[in-house]
């Protein structure tokens, strides 16, 4: 574990540029002196959004826990999960997660945020819409570039479900590209392919200024919602998890003034929030 948290820890480097509300209310509060770290293996989607570099500095300076995150797809977080190198996960693909708890790899899985999926692509030949089931029979049909993660995350789970309700094999598809990246570099590629692809939409929010040939092609459908779960991993799998920091990290995500944190990110950059809270125990 130790040489897990050496070669894969992933620090925040700088707050210079937070949102004056986290600095507000971390002043606010008095700091705990550090206790100690966990290992929060998450998805590139709560990275690439900002989202971690808002709210975990407040994290540790409330509770004392240091915060090594591992920034993967959800499929890699919960293997991660799975093999005892992880605290704590904050994933994104529901029965994906309740099959990891019922497996007896974690303690519970709780609610934690939702946004929503988008597709991206060129302006043409797809007009917006808010019709996903229409939009992805239209890539299909018209044999249109379409770059996946196909990383098994929670967003590529996500696009093989839309492919499956439309009874589509994407593999068949001469233009589709499985990539296995993240969705940053997915976008990126995409952008570059002037190609579409499913991104969740607080990746997209975070980084759209980066892409020249994308804009937002179909929004808004209730098949795009996205849910979050966090789950403390089983101490029983082996003695080096950490089950009091990770239960900390799962009291504090879930606590009414964390919940609060995480609705305001976003408001001030972007205008809108970038996720919405639902905590539930």
């Amino acid at each position: 574990m130790k040489n897990y948290r050496f070669f894969y820890a992933v620090i925040a480097a700088s707050f210079l540029f937070l949102p004056c509300q986290l600095f507000a209310r971390a002043k606010a509060e008095t700091t705990v002196p550090i206790k100690g770290n966990i290992i929060l293996a998450t998805t590139t989607s709560t990275q690439d959004s900002g989202l971690l570099d808002y709210i975990l500095p407040v994290f540790t300076k409330e509770t004392g826990w240091t915060v090594d995150v591992i920034s993967v797809g959800t499929g890699a977080a919960l293997q991660m999960g799975r093999d005892g190198q992880a605290d704590v996960l904050l994933v994104h693909a529901k029965e994906q997660e309740i099959q990891f708890v019922a497996d007896g790899h974690g303690q519970a899985r709780y609610d934690v945020m939702y946004n929503d999926f988008i597709v991206v692509g060129p302006r043409s030949p797809i007009a917006h819409n808010n019709n996903i089931t229409q939009t992805f029979r239209n890539i299909a049909g018209m044999n249109l570039p379409f770059v996946s993660r196909g990383d098994n995350s929670g967003t590529h789970t996500m696009e093989l479900a839309l492919w499956r309700a439309v009874n589509v094999n994407p593999r068949d598809l001469s233009r589709y590209s499985s990539v296995g990246q993240g969705m940053g570099a997915t976008l990126q590629m995409t952008d570059e392919m002037q190609g579409f692809t499913l991104s969740d939409r607080a990746t997209w929010l975070n980084q759209k200024n980066r892409f020249s040939n994308l804009v937002i092609v179909c929004e808004k459908s209730e098949e795009l919602l996205n849910y979050y779960g966090v789950i403390a991993v089983n101490p029983a799998k082996t003695g080096k998890i950490n089950a009091e920091g990770a239960k900390d990290f799962v009291d504090w995500i879930l606590s009414p003034s964390s919940q609060r944190l995480i609705g305001s990110y976003g408001i001030e950059q972007f205008a809108e929030p970038l996720f919405t809270p639902n905590a539930s125990r």
